[in-house]
């Protein structure tokens, strides 16, 4: 074997690796959760939202009606090779505040306490196809008579 078979040997064996290297997953996280000794410091009841804003910081998601809440999500992906990113972990914080601005509740959720939602995708048919712009327009102005435009 010469040097030519140590050379050959060595460049498949550093393909190989390369190759083994390539096919590792790689973990990203999205979000922020609050850890549970920072949630500590909230005292339901007590602590108003301009404190908490002061604990833990302000959510990127807040509750639609009135404020009433504050979501804080953060979740881990798994992305490996040519499969579809997996999110391997999810936790929720969320913090409901009274009218008055006072915390009422702060709970966590898991991935395992999520639920799947199917989203209704209804569209209203438009009962105007192949007319065009131009023939939207035109098509009222005979249609409007004189007792129509008197006050």
């Amino acid at each position: 074997m010469g040097r030519f078979g140590v050379i050959a040997r060595a460049g498949i064996a550093g393909l190989i690796f390369l190759m083994l290297t390539a096919c590792a997953a790689v973990y990203r996280n999205h979000g922020y959760t609050p850890r549970d000794a920072d949630l500590e410091q909230i005292v339901v009841g007590t602590t108003t939202r301009e404190e908490v804003a002061t604990l833990i910081g302000r959510p990127s998601s807040s509750g639609v009606l009135a404020d009433s809440g504050w979501y804080y999500v953060g979740s881990r992906w798994r992305y490996f090779a040519y499969q579809a990113p997996q999110e391997i972990e999810r936790q929720v914080v969320a913090i409901s505040f009274s009218k008055a601005g006072i915390v009422e509740n702060v709970e966590r959720f898991t991935l395992a306490d999520g639920q799947l939602v199917t989203l209704s995708r209804r569209v209203t048919d438009s009962n105007i196809k192949g007319v065009s712009f131009l023939k939207q327009i035109l098509g009222n102005f005979g249609r409007i008579t004189t007792d129509q435009l008197a006050p």
